[in-house]
């Protein structure tokens, strides 16, 4: 009988894990059922009592976990990192964000900036608006979600730049990634996998875990907008 092995993941790793790594695990004649979600809004499930067999995070949320006892931290392994950056709709002229001054022009200039409450790239995005002194400019016209692709908001024309993981920018078909944040405002997010404690299938939990591990797999993260932390070179 075909056993199904169950995962929690933040979007960041979604266009790396559809790609290649997912159907080269069902390949090998596994099946899986995979709940997509921020990091913060997986948080609040796993503290509402939800679990799976392994959960996909960012670092410090899974040392929480560790350290809370919900997943075993001996199984935590590093396997991407993620940075943040600017998307418009495909086909559309993508601003300058080469440097700080012209990224904050861009978004100024801009009729409305998509960004997301619940995941990292909003969180950060806020505080980074803050900073550069252009917060009220930018939140009147901001086009703020709760979860989800910000990137969605630039094909229903609610708004012409949309703030995300690099990587989740390039989930969503007809948009383009301007570019990622210059580097004196970048900021780089850990993602690793760790078992559940009481994960339902401990052995193929472990399976998965090494599959993500592969030289293929550190190639899948640098084809979707990520930066592989397992030390493979890629192709």
């Amino acid at each position: 009988m075909t056993k199904t092995l169950h995962i929690m993941s933040t979007l960041a790793v979604e266009v790396a894990f559809k790609a290649t790594i997912l159907p080269g695990w069902t390949a090998l004649g596994h099946e899986i059922e995979i709940n997509w979600n921020p990091t913060a809004v997986l948080m609040r499930q796993i503290r509402a009592g939800q679990g799976a067999d392994v959960v996909v995070l960012i670092d410090e949320s899974l040392q929480e976990l560790a350290q809370a006892g919900i997943v075993d931290a001996a199984t935590i392994t590093p396997i991407a990192q993620a940075g943040f950056g600017l998307g418009v709709r495909a086909g559309t002229a993508a601003p300058d964000i080469s440097t700080p001054e012209a990224f904050r022009n861009a978004l100024v200039n801009a009729r409305a900036v998509a960004y997301s409450q619940a995941g990292a790239s909003g969180i950060y995005f806020s505080e980074l608006i803050q900073r550069l002194g252009i917060a009220e400019i930018v939140n009147k016209r901001a086009v703020i979600i709760p979860a989800g692709f910000t990137s969605e908001k630039l094909l229903t024309g609610e708004a012409d730049l949309a703030v995300q993981q690099v990587s989740e920018l390039m989930s969503v078909e007809g948009v383009d990634v301007a570019g990622p944040f210059p580097p004196e405002l970048q900021k780089h997010t850990d993602f690793s996998a760790a078992i559940f404690t009481k994960a339902a299938d401990r052995e193929l939990a472990e399976a998965f875990i090494a599959h993500l591990s592969t030289p293929e797999a550190s190639q899948a993260y640098e084809d979707g907008g990520l930066r592989s932390r397992l030390g493979h070179q890629a192709r």
